[in-house]
């Protein structure tokens, strides 16, 4: 399929409904509130095809860019296409989600994650907050610095409550992915979201809740997902 013939096939599955709620989150137009199961359709099609996820991204059309974050070549993703696609998501669907999982799955993924979480740009920063959770999901655990990881925690503890607000998700996100990750730091994580507590983020009016990380730990825990690694973050 070229790019062409999805960005039509996109278009011919414009879901009102749906775009209605992703207005509230944050999308803009143009986009067409595909599901992402009928993106899933046509990703089992074409595969893994790098030069495509390109052409897809740049169209700027929120459903075609989360298609390209499926289906993008991850072993041939240049450090300037991810600081390209980084600065290009305009909200957080794009941005903590494919740009993220792509960015993750990267050799440039740690690299780009710390120079990322350092940006004044809010969306930039969630960026890479997401990406750290990526990495930390993927990694097995002998190549995880959990000094280094302990050093992030100990930085959202302090600056949680007052970082902007999509920020904060991401980082309620990287405490739990911390803890349900790394089984060495499970404890640390846990006794961390206690003392954090309940982080608030206006979600656009929707009924979407920031997950408590005590809780979120513990239904890890209870489900045996502990330590448990992924051979892929996106979906």
């Amino acid at each position: 399929m070229t790019a062409s013939e999805i960005l039509d096939k996109l278009k011919s599955l414009e879901n009102p409904s749906a775009k209605n709620l992703l207005l509230k989150h944050g999308a803009k137009e143009p986009f067409y509130g595909v599901k992402i199961e009928e993106l899933k359709k046509i990703q089992k099609v074409v595969k893994k095809d790098y030069k495509l996820s390109l052409e897809l991204y740049d169209s700027g059309i929120s459903d075609a860019m989360y298609l390209a974050g499926l289906i993008a070549d991850e072993t041939k993703m240049t450090k300037d296409d991810l600081q390209k696609w980084a600065r290009g998501a305009y909200w957080y669907m794009i941005s903590e989600y494919p740009v993220a999982w792509v960015t993750a799955e990267s050799k440039y993924g740690q690299e780009l994650a710390l120079e990322w979480i350092d940006s004044p740009d809010p969306q930039l920063a969630t960026t890479g907050w997401a990406t750290l959770s990526g990495i930390l999901a993927l990694r097995p655990d002998e190549q995880i610095d959990k000094d280094f990881i302990k050093s992030l925690l100990d930085r959202i503890e302090k600056e949680i409550h007052t970082a902007p607000n999509r920020v904060r998700y991401v980082m309620n996100g990287f405490v739990i992915a911390a803890g349900g990750s790394v089984p060495s730091l499970t404890e640390y994580a846990e006794a961390m979201g206690k003392r954090i507590g309940k982080v608030h983020v206006e979600m656009g009016g929707t009924a979407c809740k920031v997950p408590a990380i005590p809780d979120y730990i513990r239904k890890m825990r209870d489900k045996g997902y502990i330590g448990k690694k992924k051979k892929t973050v996106r979906c």
